[in-house]
């Protein structure tokens, strides 16, 4: 019998299966691009959170839209980097996610998404849930069921 016969997935919740803010990396809204793109680059992720001076979540950045924004006709224009800031090309428009929601809430999210941020009722970031720990929950539940 598997965890998922056991337990309903609704039981489940996004708090239990979240990385904290603590271990996340982020940036700020007045962070310019360049410092964005170190943090992208050095951490290895694709994009990041982007918090307000509160730590209340605004949106995200990711590489992709940082190059695209430096992207000249004829070459990268560098110099954007130091006179541009995040709050200028971030992404606004994004799911979350509170600790409370269910596994499957978590599930459906993470679908188009590599990763969904999670908030407290005010706004304030909490930390992210990923794809990848959705998919190994689900191979963790499955390997306990065919070794039942």
């Amino acid at each position: 019998m598997s965890i998922t016969q056991d337990q309903q997935l609704t039981d489940i919740v996004i708090g239990d299966l979240m990385i904290s803010s603590e271990k996340v990396a982020h940036v700020q809204l007045n962070n310019p691009l360049e410092h964005a793109l170190l943090v992208l680059v050095k951490s290895g992720y694709s994009a990041v959170p982007v918090l307000d001076a509160t730590y209340k979540l605004v949106g995200t950045i990711g590489k992709t839209v940082i190059l695209n924004e430096i992207l000249g006709l004829e070459r990268f224009e560098f110099e954007k980097l130091s006179e541009m800031q995040v709050k200028d090309i971030m992404n606004t428009e994004i799911p979350t996610l509170s600790k409370d929601d269910t596994f499957m809430d978590g599930l459906k999210s993470v679908i188009n998404y590599p990763f969904v941020c999670v908030t407290d009722d005010e706004g304030y970031f909490d930390g992210i849930l990923t794809r990848r720990a959705i998919l190994k929950y689900m191979r963790k539940d499955y390997y306990l069921s065919k070794n039942m």
